[in-house]
């Protein structure tokens, strides 16, 4: 399941991607498209046999390292780490929690933390230690994975609209913040069956793209991505 497609001309040949999120879902579908088209991929999972999963199908150049998004000292030893090697073309913000589905009142303070530690601070984390190499360099895309719950709401999942609205204006400001060179994108990946696509709608979710399906064109538009889309809050074509 390893680099089984040649380089990708139309993309300037190999780009150093940083992939948060990759044990599972979109975060694990993007990354083997993007190392089959003869990309690296840097990627983190706080699940051990997840990642080591993903050693053994993507190994060297590919890397992969267990770290929890939501730890700013782990994060920032492994940005140090992986940094060593280059600052990224692609840093890719896909590592996300979802609370289950219930009224807002119904939902722990526990619970509403482990969503917005995820998703608002992780991202704020991973940005935190990647980006000064990006900026340095003059040069990069930070891709911010919104929602459409980012865009719209819906009822039970008030904690997971609040952190993906958050992201979208996380992403905006950052954008006025960055070096010309650079940009920030917000993007909705679409409507996908995953595990936690599964959690909200149950077996309705098997109405919707596989991952599998959706990572062929989604490497096209996050790769296409660059200055010119700074600050915007964009979506993937559907499949």
């Amino acid at each position: 399941m390893g680099a089984t497609k040649s380089r990708d001309p139309q993309r300037g040949g190999s780009k150093r991607i940083v992939l948060t999120g990759v044990s599972r879902g979109l975060g694990q579908a993007l990354a083997g498209e993007l190392v089959a088209r003869g990309h690296v991929v840097l990627g983190c999972a706080r699940t051990v046999a997840a990642i080591e999963d993903c050693r053994r199908r993507w190994p060297a150049p590919q890397r992969f390292d267990v770290v929890d998004v939501t730890d700013d000292g782990a994060v920032h030893a492994w940005a140090e780490s992986v940094l060593a090697g280059g600052a990224p073309d692609l840093l890719i913000n896909n590592a996300a929690a979802i609370n289950r589905n219930a009224p807002l009142w119904e939902i722990s303070a526990a619970e509403f933390d482990a969503v917005i530690d995820v998703n608002i601070k992780g991202v704020a984390n991973v940005i935190r230690h990647f980006a000064p190499a990006m900026v340095g360099r003059g040069q990069g895309v930070i891709v911010n994975v919104s929602s459409g719950w980012g865009r719209s709401t819906a009822p039970l999942v008030a904690p997971y609209c609040a952190t993906k609205w958050a992201i979208e204006g996380l992403t905006r400001a950052l954008a006025e913040e960055l070096p010309p060179g650079t940009a920030a994108v917000a993007v909705n990946p679409g409507i996908i069956d995953t595990a936690m696509l599964r959690s909200c709608f149950g077996e309705g979710a098997g109405d919707y793209p596989v991952p599998e399906a959706w990572a062929a064109g989604a490497a096209d538009y996050l790769l296409s991505l660059g200055p010119a889309e700074n600050g915007r809050s964009v979506s993937v074509p559907a499949v």
